[in-house]
């Protein structure tokens, strides 16, 4: 049985106290997320690999590149510290190659794809990634409501390996990643349910607890 993977994305967080933050939520994370947005691909700017490399955490970091040719940046990211690096077949020009550039660096490389983006986009991909992110909502944009639609990506995935990591990210919450889970996936991205919450803490354990008893 693969292991269910809590990964709080830090979009949104303050990152003047970024590293005071994600230390207390290491006791209740698997991983950070980190999402990278380049204001072409989608319409937003985040962060970029200087501020990952500034990034202090026992916990592997879960670079997702939101960003057109991402071949450019992959080593960047890399060098930063990066453990997995994510970039979205809509924005690859060769996904092959690029997916190879990531593994040249000792990363894990996952393939993502948006709402509206068919498996197929990503089927001959897919034996070659570490782990596929599937889109529950509009890449770009944090606080965007869970789109169930995307739900049978993640059974077909999984009906066909059985192994691999699947991430979601979206709308995750304790209500919504129950769902995720029933069809596949094992990996859950939280963003504003765990950030805009009362108790962080308690918030990220919450989401697990939800995952791991349904």
């Amino acid at each position: 049985m693969l292991k269910i993977k809590i990964a709080p994305s830090i979009l949104g967080a303050d990152y003047g106290d970024l590293n005071h933050y994600l230390q207390h939520l290491e006791p209740f994370s698997d991983m950070f997320h980190i999402d990278v947005m380049d204001g072409n691909f989608v319409p937003n700017m985040s962060i970029g690999a200087m501020v990952v490399d500034c990034i202090k955490t026992t916990l592997p970091l879960d670079c997702h590149l939101m960003i057109n040719n991402p071949h450019k940046y992959i080593a960047d990211f890399a060098k930063a510290g990066a453990h997995i690096i994510t970039i979205h077949a809509e924005a690859s020009k060769n996904l092959k190659k690029d997916i190879e550039l990531i593994q040249s660096f000792n990363c894990l490389a996952g393939v993502s794809i948006n709402p509206k983006t068919p498996v197929k986009k990503i089927e001959k991909i897919l034996p070659l990634v570490d782990m596929v992110l599937i889109m529950s909502v509009e890449a770009g944009f944090g606080g965007q409501h869970f789109m169930p639609e995307v739900l049978p990506k993640i059974k077909e995935i999984r009906d066909k390996y059985p192994n691999l990591d699947i991430e979601i990210d979206g709308g995750i919450d304790d209500k919504t990643a129950p769902l995720a889970k029933s069809v596949g996936a094992n990996v859950f991205v939280a963003g504003s349910y765990i950030l805009k919450s009362d108790n962080p803490k308690k918030a990220a354990e919450r989401l697990r607890k939800s995952v791991e008893n349904s």
